[in-house]
């Protein structure tokens, strides 16, 4: 599995983002940061119970995210199609207006070394990738347990410091200072 250090897979893939047309043929580059943050996390499956629980707590904080010059990229090894009726079948769904990746070759969950077994599903893993394109924090729980995106938000707010930050250390508390 890539982790903390090594660069973000470079891949164009299928992409969905919205309601309003059926996916068209549009692409994301996972390689391209544009000079931000980004936040990627894949979950196992679209139409299932867990799943729309995080990517809701996500696209509440599409705007916390966004205000840290941070992007927010979901994912999981269905097609854009499936992607597109999950998101009308559900308006919570539909307005996490964020891009959906549609891994359904596995190439990039393969890359991230995430898939899994025998499943054939990617894990529910997050990145949180530096604008260098440089995984900067990972975490992975298995198929059955939702994550909490805000520790997300926290872990970002800590690496935008570049400052040691102490156990459960929130944006605009004090961070620690060695001693000269």
């Amino acid at each position: 599995m890539l982790t903390v250090g090594d660069k973000f897979p470079a891949l164009t893939l299928p992409v969905q983002q919205g309601v309003d047309a059926l996916p068209n043929g549009e692409t994301i580059d996972t390689g391209d940061t544009g000079g931000k943050w980004k936040v990627v996390f894949f979950w196992p499956k679209d139409f299932t119970f867990i799943c729309p629980t995080e990517i809701i707590g996500y696209g509440e904080l599409k705007g916390d995210f966004a205000d840290r010059d941070a992007v927010l990229i979901g994912a999981s090894t269905d097609t854009d199609f499936v992607h597109f009726a999950w998101r009308k079948s559900d308006e919570r769904l539909a307005n996490c207006d964020f891009p959906w990746i549609a891994d359904n070759s596995k190439k990039l969950a393969h890359a991230l070394g995430i898939v899994a077994e025998p499943e054939g599903v990617a894990f529910r893993a997050t990145f949180i990738v530096d604008p260098h394109n440089v995984i900067q924090h990972v975490t992975v729980n298995g198929l059955n347990q939702g994550r909490n995106p805000a520790e997300a938000l926290r872990v970002l707010d800590a690496l935008q410091t570049d400052e040691l930050c102490p156990c459960n250390w929130s944006q605009g508390e004090e961070v620690l200072k060695p001693a000269a």
